[in-house]
């Protein structure tokens, strides 16, 4: 099998879906710091495109649950990245101090999670054995693109402004997929990248 790099911007949550899947495939890897650029959807469509061929993080081509797969990809990352982004900016990283940025944003990562709260409470109302998840009663890259943003979130955000507890479903769901192994290299992987930049730059 091929030896890849993973070239991922510092500090940035989009490049942890790309580890975590990397990591779940069994792809070997060595993850790079450089300044953001590709699009990590992109990147999710094909890793899985070429090298899930077994489905065991997507869903046949064609099928009814590949296109939902895809909608909640579109979704975490025209929906949720760009409004978690701009709050966690306004936030902690923007010079002036604007409420009413602050305010809108976080109201947007509430809603966004908001929704998936619902899809994710309708699942398990239907039953689905050892928890929800969003498509096709299985843990898979659709899953997979929502955890990191949703990690950084609470490093940013008070919970006057963002509770993970007002989301139940939400909460479980996340907590289940970072107790897995795969995803905790993946977070491991960034980490060991960045420690070694830091450490080459001082």
């Amino acid at each position: 099998m091929t030896y890849n790099y993973l070239y991922f911007g510092k500090g940035g949550p989009n490049p942890p879906k790309v580890a975590i899947l990397l990591e779940e495939l069994g792809i070997p890897y060595e993850a790079i710091v450089v300044p953001l650029s590709d699009e990590s959807g992109a990147i999710v469509e094909y890793l899985i495109d070429q090298y899930d061929t077994g489905h065991q993080f997507s869903f046949p081509a064609g099928s009814a649950e590949s296109y939902h797969a895809k909608q909640y990809l579109f979704f975490q990352v025209s929906g949720q990245g760009p409004y978690y982004g701009q709050a966690a900016w306004f936030k902690a990283f923007h010079p002036e101090k604007l409420p009413s940025a602050i305010a809108r944003y976080v109201g947007k990562i509430n809603r966004v999670t908001g929704v998936l709260e619902g899809i994710l409470k309708k699942k398990a109302e239907e039953g689905m054995k050892e928890g929800a998840w969003l498509v096709g009663n299985k843990y898979s890259y659709a899953d997979i693109a929502f955890v990191s943003w949703l990690t950084v979130v609470l490093k940013i955000h008070a919970t006057d402004e963002f509770n993970p507890e007002d989301y139940p479903h939400v909460k479980a769901w996340i907590d289940r997929i970072l107790e897995r192994p795969a995803v905790q290299a993946g977070y491991l992987s960034m980490e060991l990248c960045e420690e070694k930049r830091e450490r080459a730059c001082a």
